[in-house]
C-alpha cells in the first residue's frame, strides 16, 4: 500500500480542509480575503516557487516576521515540501536572533518590511542564511527589491514536487527559552502537532463555526498551534492582525463579529481599562481563551459581570508539548481560582516528588508529563533531551500542586521561569547579563506580582565594596543587550542575598520580601 493512502500530515489537513469547504472564508488580514480554496491554491504555489529555489525536504527556514496572511501561508507551504518551520520572536534583539539561525542551521529567513534591518542584523553575524524572503504585512506595502517576494513566489506555474512525508517527520524547531543561556530548540513532528489539535479541538471548544481573531505573536506556539492550526483543521474562519492594542482589538472585535479570541491576561487587563471598552459592541464573542499566566481572580471576576456571555479557558503547558497540556473550563474558573485544570484529551499528566512517586493532595511536586504532544528532544542537545524525559516522563520544571479532584495548580517554577506578558524570561540569562557590569558582586532575578503585566522582571543586586551603581545604569546596560521584555522593571540593591547553610540562594525568600514592590 502507498504510505500517502494514509498519510495525515499538516500539509493534507489544510487540503482535506478546503476539499470541504472550498468556498468558506478561511483568512482575512488587512485587505486581504481568502477562501479555503484560494488558501490551498496558494500555498500549493509558494510551496512550488520555493522548490524552485532550492528549498527541500529537511531544510530549516526561519521566520522573523509579524503577524499576517503571508505567515501562515508560508508555514503551510513549508510543510508541503517537507521543511521545518523556525519561529522566531521578534522581540529579540540581533545577537539573540542570530543564536537562533545559527544553532538551527536555517538557510532561508523569511521576515517583513518592518523586521527586514534586524533580520539583516542578525544574519550577518555568522550564520548560515543564504537567502531572504520578502513577507507582505497587514498593511500593504510593496516588497523589498533585494530579497526574495512572496507575491513572485506565489504566482509559480509550475507544480511542487511530490515529497515523501510522514507523520513522524519534522515540522518545526521551536525555541524556549529553558533556563540556560542558551536557547533550547523544541522538535516537533506533524503528528505531535496534530495529536495537540486533537486534544485543543476537545477541551478547548474550537468549532468549524467560530469567527476567530488571532491577535497574538504567530511566532508563539500558543496561537499558531493551539487556535490557528486547530481551527484550519475544522474550517473555522480566522481574522489576523500583528497588533494586540486594545485601540486595535476592540474594533476589530466589534466589525468582524469575533466569536472566539484569546490573549494573556495583560491583554484581556488592557481591555477592560480602555476606554474604548464601554463604548464596543461585543455582544458575539463567546469564548475566551487565556495562558501563560493565572488570571487574577478580580480580573476573572470583572471579566465575569462585564462580558456575562462569554466563557473562559484557561489553558497550560510549554513548548515542548505543542503546547497544551492541561485545561481548567468555564465552569470552574470561579470555582478554582489560580488552577490550570487538569491533563487535556491526549495528556497524562502528575505532580511527583524526586522520586517519581505521586505526591499528596496539597503537598508541591514537579508537574511531568506523557503525551503523543511531546517533542522527539533537542535539537542537537542530546544531554538536554535526556535529562528532560529521565524515568520515562517529560519533565516541565515547574512546581506545583495537585488537589482531591485532580486539579493542579502551578506554585513555582523550578527552573525559575518568569512568565511576563506571555513570554518567558530565564532568569539565569538575564542575571549573566548583569553580573557582566564590573560594579555588581552578586545578582538574583525574580519574578513579582505586577498589576500590568502579571509577573515583571525584577533584578535584586548587591555591588562590589567601592562600587557604586544606581538603577538606571543597570537598566541602560540590559536595554543593549537583552529583548525589552527580559529587561527588568525594577532594580533593588540589597547588602547581601538570602541563602540557605549549603549556600544556595533562597529566592523564594526574596519574592516574599519584594512581592509587593508594584503595589505603591
Amino acid at each position: 500500500m502507498d504510505p500517502i493512502v494514509r498519510r495525515q500530515t499538516l500539509a493534507d489537513l489544510l487540503h482535506r480542509t478546503a476539499s470541504r469547504f472550498p468556498t468558506k472564508p478561511a483568512i482575512a488580514c488587512g485587505e486581504v480575503r481568502w477562501t479555503y480554496a484560494e488558501f490551498d491554491s496558494l500555498c500549493q504555489r509558494l510551496a512550488a516557487g520555493l522548490a524552485q529555489r532550492g528549498v527541500a525536504k529537511g531544510d530549516r527556514v526561519a521566520v522573523l516576521a509579524r503577524n499576517s496572511h503571508g505567515f501562515i501561508a508560508l508555514r503551510f507551504a513549508l510543510a508541503r515540501l517537507g521543511a521545518v518551520l523556525v519561529p522566531i520572536n521578534f522581540m529579540l534583539r540581533a545577537p539573540e536572533v542570530a543564536y537562533v539561525l545559527r544553532h538551527a542551521g536555517a538557510t532561508l529567513l523569511a521576515t517583513d518590511s518592518g523586521l527586514a534591518e534586524l533580520a539583516r542584523a542578525a544574519a550577518a553575524e555568522d550564520t548560515q542564511v543564504r537567502e531572504f524572503l520578502w513577507l507582505p504585512s497587514e498593511e500593504a506595502g510593496p516588497a523589498l527589491a533585494d530579497m526574495l517576494s512572496f507575491d513572485e513566489l506565489a504566482a509559480c506555474t509550475a507544480a511542487a514536487p511530490a515529497v515523501e512525508l510522514a507523520g513522524s517527520d519534522l515540522a518545526q524547531i521551536v525555541y524556549t527559552s529553558g533556563t540556560e543561556s542558551s536557547p533550547k530548540g523544541a522538535m516537533l513532528t506533524h503528528e505531535a502537532v496534530i495529536s495537540q489539535y486533537v486534544s485543543c479541538l476537545v477541551d478547548a471548544d474550537i468549532r468549524g463555526d467560530d469567527l476567530m481573531l488571532h491577535a497574538l505573536p504567530l511566532y508563539h506556539c500558543a496561537q499558531l498551534d493551539v487556535f490557528m492550526g486547530p481551527a484550519i483543521y475544522v474550517g473555522a474562519s480566522n481574522i489576523i492582525t500583528a497588533r494586540p492594542t486594545p485601540e486595535n482589538l476592540l474594533p476589530l472585535l466589534e466589525r468582524h463579529r469575533i466569536t472566539s479570541f484569546f490573549a494573556p491576561p495583560t491583554v484581556w487587563i488592557g481591555l477592560l481599562r480602555s476606554p474604548l471598552f464601554e463604548r464596543t459592541d461585543l455582544g458575539a464573542l463567546r469564548k475566551g481563551y487565556y495562558g501563560a499566566s493565572i488570571m487574577p481572580v478580580e480580573v476573572m471576576r470583572e471579566l465575569a459581570a462585564r462580558l456575562p456571555g462569554v466563557r473562559l479557558w484557561n489553558l497550560y503547558g510549554q513548548t515542548e508539548i505543542a503546547p497544551l497540556a492541561t485545561m481548567l473550563g468555564p465552569d470552574d474558573q470561579l470555582r478554582k481560582p489560580g488552577s490550570c485544570g487538569r491533563a487535556v484529551l491526549n495528556v497524562e499528566t502528575r505532580v511527583v516528588d524526586d522520586d517519581l512517586k505521586d505526591v499528596a493532595p496539597g503537598q508541591v511536586g514537579e508537574i511531568v508529563h506523557r503525551s503523543p504532544h511531546l517533542m522527539q528532544g533537542y535539537f542537537h542537545d542530546d544531554a538536554r533531551t535526556e535529562a528532560a524525559f529521565e524515568g520515562g516522563w517529560f519533565h516541565s520544571g515547574d512546581l506545583g500542586t495537585i488537589d482531591d479532584e485532580g486539579f493542579i495548580s502551578v506554585v513555582d517554577r523550578k527552573k525559575d521561569m518568569i512568565k511576563t506578558g506571555g513570554e518567558n524570561v530565564a532568569s539565569r540569562e538575564v542575571e549573566e547579563t548583569i553580573y557582566r557590569m564590573p560594579q555588581v558582586s552578586e545578582v538574583a532575578v525574580i519574578g513579582v506580582a505586577h498589576p500590568h503585566w502579571v509577573e515583571a522582571v525584577v533584578a535584586v543586586v548587591v555591588l562590589k565594596a567601592g562600587h557604586a551603581a544606581a538603577e538606571d545604569d543597570v537598566l541602560a546596560h540590559c536595554v543593549g543587550q537583552l529583548a525589552s521584555f527580559k529587561t527588568p522593571k525594577k532594580v533593588v540593591f540589597v547588602a547581601s542575598l538570602p541563602k540557605n547553610p549549603s549556600g544556595k540562594l533562597l529566592k523564594r525568600e526574596l519574592r516574599d520580601a519584594y512581592g509587593a514592590v508594584f503595589d505603591s
